[in-house]
């Protein structure tokens, strides 16, 4: 597995092994021992798995004091899937990047604590595998506003059409009015 770090040094795009021959392919998602040697988790508690219509837009969600880290695969389809940093004592606080996750490219993403994940369905459908190092807390779970201009995040919207959101999403605060973390 490579290890790539992104402009947010904390955030890792994953590209496993794709072992390909004339019946399909193998992928090896997770190895535990590339995981440690490259510094980053190899112990998960929980995985969900998504499934999205085009257009839909989840997030920019996180989890506060039960923080997660996560790793995000899509197993069908694609996404653009955005990670923001809201450390305030971070100096990269309120910066993102973003990277299309696809069953093609087969690439991941490792999105630490401390920051809000979002995705957006550029395909037809997609399902989306996330491996978590914290159960889900629904009494600590946040939100940010996806638009946010201060955050600024760009976007692929299909056809210029606004998002699919949850009632949540749609109402969810702007950065400067949000819990996060210190």
């Amino acid at each position: 597995m490579e290890f790539e770090p992104t402009a947010l040094p904390e955030v890792v795009v994953l590209r496993p092994r794709i072992h390909v021959d004339e019946r399909g392919y193998l992928i090896e998602s997770f190895h535990a021992g590339e995981f440690a040697a490259a510094g980053l988790p190899s112990r998960f508690v929980q995985e969900n798995t998504s499934f999205s219509h085009q257009g839909t837009l989840r997030g920019l969600h996180y989890q506060l004091h039960l923080a997660q880290g996560k790793i995000v695969q899509t197993v069908a389809g694609a996404i653009f899937d955005v990670a923001v940093d809201i450390r305030r004592s971070s100096p990269t606080f309120g910066r993102w990047v973003a990277v299309e996750l696809s069953a093609d490219n087969g690439r991941q993403i490792w999105i630490p604590s401390g920051f809000a994940h979002g995705l957006y369905t550029l395909t037809a459908d997609a399902t989306v595998v996330y491996r978590l190092t914290e159960h889900y807390a629904p009494q600590w779970e946040r939100s940010l506003r996806w638009d946010d201009p201060q955050l600024a995040i760009e976007w692929p919207l299909v056809g210029g059409r606004p998002p699919r959101l949850s009632p949540r999403d749609a109402s969810a605060p702007l950065l400067a009015g949000a819990e996060v973390y210190a």
